[in-house]
Order: C-alpha cells, then structure tokens, then sequence
C-alpha cells in the first residue's frame, strides 16, 4: 500500500495515479508491495531527519529508511518539495519530472538499486528513465 504525507504545505495532485505508477514499477521489478509512507515536508524538517538518524549535516531531497522483508518491499521515503523544485531548477527540467525521479529513486533503492559509485550511479539513472516512461504511457 502506497501512503502519501503531509508535513508541508504541499499537495500531491494526482496521488491516485502516481500510486498507481509506482505499483507497477515495483511489479516490473518482480518485487511485492508492501506498506510505502511517502512524507513531503521542506529543508528544515528533512535536515533535522538527516542530522538526528544519519549524522548528515546536509540538505538532501530524499532519505528513505527500508523496511523491506525478503521480496515484499517496504519503507518511509521523506521528500523535500524545496530540494525537487530547486533540483528541477538546476537540472533544467520540470517540477512534476524531477518529483517522479525522486518518488521512483526510493522505490528503485527499495528494489536494491545503488547510487554511491559511478557505475551504480549510472544504472540508477538508467531505471529512473525507464521507470518514468512507465508513468507515460499508463496515462
């Protein structure tokens, strides 16, 4: 089940279809659904996450804690707005775009996808791209 929260004065518009979305990522993974909370909230409050559980001391846009049992993929995923709308700034592309890259990048780690090294890092982006078409041709 697909969960989306609200710490922010942020409303997801379209929480139905990207649940939707994102189920059939985790399918064409050949991974089971399990309990996902997205939590949408700004800098300071993510910051704070990122500081007191990760010992960060910096702004990220996604930290996600997996709570994934054997196949059945599971977790909190907490999205700084602030960070995706400054990204999508930076990266030159849309808001809505670069909200979908970060909602699957979790969902993706979930799956057992890394990002720390180049390589890792490349196919990470490689199924953000596929993942993403997903949601396109669904509509």
């Amino acid at each position: 089940m697909i969960n989306f929260n609200y710490e922010s004065d942020f409303i997801l518009e379209n929480e139905e279809a990207i649940a939707t979305w994102l189920s059939a990522v985790i399918e064409s993974e050949n991974k089971s659904e399990g309990e996902i909370n997205y939590i949408f909230c700004d800098d300071e409050y993510l910051h704070k996450i990122n500081v007191e559980y990760l010992n960060h001391d910096t702004l990220t846009d996604i930290i996600s804690f997996d709570y994934t049992m054997g196949n059945e993929i599971g977790g909190d995923i907490f999205v700084s707005i602030e960070r995706v709308l400054d990204n999508a700034n930076d990266y030159n592309t849309s808001f809505e775009e670069e909200l979908k890259r970060v909602l699957v990048h979790g969902v993706l780690h979930y799956c057992g996808y890394k990002d720390k090294s180049d390589e890792d890092e490349a196919l990470m982006r490689s199924k953000e791209d596929e993942k993403i078409a997903m949601f396109h041709v669904e509509q």
